[in-house]
């Protein structure tokens, strides 16, 4: 079983900066791509950020230039980092991560989300 910790969410006003960070843990035997998601009320689940396991990113391109997708492979740990935030960013951001949990199992893990709230 493999588990993914969300924090760093909560209310900043426009132009402010937020830090989120999701830690997984469990049976792992490696992590491929490690991504944030966020859903808005009344709007589909949309990737936000997303890095493999060598460290290439991709970014949606509402964030590109304010968020920036980090990873640290020895503690299972990803960070967003969120400069310049809009109050249309404002979701419950979650925390995704693709797992090789045997040598011929790979399974796909969420967090239970964290609120970010941008308003002034």
């Amino acid at each position: 079983q493999v588990q993914l910790v969300e924090s760093g969410g909560g209310l900043v006003q426009p132009g402010g900066s937020l830090r989120l960070s999701c830690a997984a843990s469990g049976s792992i035997r490696s992590i491929n791509n490690m991504g944030w998601y966020r859903q808005a009320p009344g709007k589909q689940r949309e990737l936000v950020a997303a890095i493999t396991s060598g460290g290439m990113t991709n970014y949606a391109d509402s964030v590109k230039g304010r968020f920036t997708i980090s990873r640290d492979n020895a503690k299972n740990t990803v960070t967003l980092q969120m400069n310049s935030l809009k109050p249309e960013d404002t979701a419950v951001y979650l925390c995704n991560a693709g797992v090789t949990v045997s040598l011929f199992r790979r399974s796909e893990y969420w967090g239970q989300g964290t609120q970010v709230t941008v308003s002034s």
